[in-house]
């Protein structure tokens, strides 16, 4: 079997050149490759297609390339939490392919298992399906480039809309633990997209926080195997940040405020 380790994530992304598709793992800020994202901003990698469930944050996740304006386009669901993510969307610096959350999973799990296309009841009879949806406005607010319309079928007596899958130059991906030939375990909802863009990318690199030899993760508990797995980068100690946090009222508080009895 082929050691897959690399002994640094700048190592692990030097070859993404500008103007690369990626596919990157991570939903919010949970699962998401920070490691090889920080050496990617780094590279000073640019010109940058973006599969992603999301943006990041303003300061964190793909949050940071999209600051130092790497990111040229963006493929997403879902683009709250980021301000200045809409400032160049409504610019019209950056380009953003709005996708449904499960047609965008099934996008990469399709490309990864070397299906071209599928069809989705999602998104018929809307823009997804009919075409017109802005993916880069004018500097003057106009719509300088929208969305073309999408083949749709009719399969026992229910429409369905045509979708082309997804099979990105690269993948970064985020996992708890994996061994030197790319075998990964995730971490409950870490999981996410990871396995998903993991599978998708051609060339697929992993940061692990526990990397461990090949043998030590019992078979059955493989997430992905390490087929999909071309570079594993022990990123171990990397910073957790919460998307948004929200803390309780004191439960005396509380009481005060609804006016009940403890």
């Amino acid at each position: 079997m082929i050691d897959k380790r690399v002994e640094s994530a700048a190592e692990a992304v030097a070859d993404i050149a500008d103007g690369s598709t990626l596919a990157v793992g991570g939903f919010g800020l949970c699962g998401i490759p920070s490691a090889l994202i920080q050496a990617l901003l780094e590279a000073g990698s640019s010109d940058l297609e973006v599969v992603s469930n999301n943006c990041g944050v303003d300061d964190w996740g793909l949050g940071l390339l999209l600051a130092e304006h790497r990111i040229r386009k963006m493929i997403s669901s879902y683009v709250g939490e980021n301000k200045e993510f809409a400032r160049q969307f409504l610019s019209g610096e950056l380009e953003v392919e709005l996708t449904p959350q499960g047609t965008l999973a099934e996008k990469l799990r399709a490309g990864g298992a070397g299906i071209p296309a599928f069809y989705t009841p999602a998104g018929v009879g809307t823009q997804i399906a009919l075409g017109g949806l802005p993916r880069r406005y004018a500097a003057d607010g106009s719509v300088a480039v929208a969305s073309e319309p999408k083949e749709v079928r009719t399969f026992d007596d229910a429409e369905y809309v045509l979708e082309r899958s997804l099979r990105p130059d690269f993948a970064l991906v985020h996992a708890a633990k994996g061994d030197r030939h790319g075998n990964l375990v995730f971490h409950a909802a870490a999981m996410n997209f990871n396995p998903l863009a993991a599978m998708a990318g051609r060339i697929t690199i992993a940061e692990v926080e526990e990397l461990v030899e090949p043998g030590d993760i019992d078979p059955g508990e493989v997430h992905l195997p390490g087929i999909f797995v071309q570079r594993v980068v022990h990123a171990p100690g990397i910073e957790k940040r919460i998307e948004r946090r929200t803390v309780a009222a004191p439960q005396e508080q509380s009481h005060e405020q609804d006016g009940s009895a403890r």
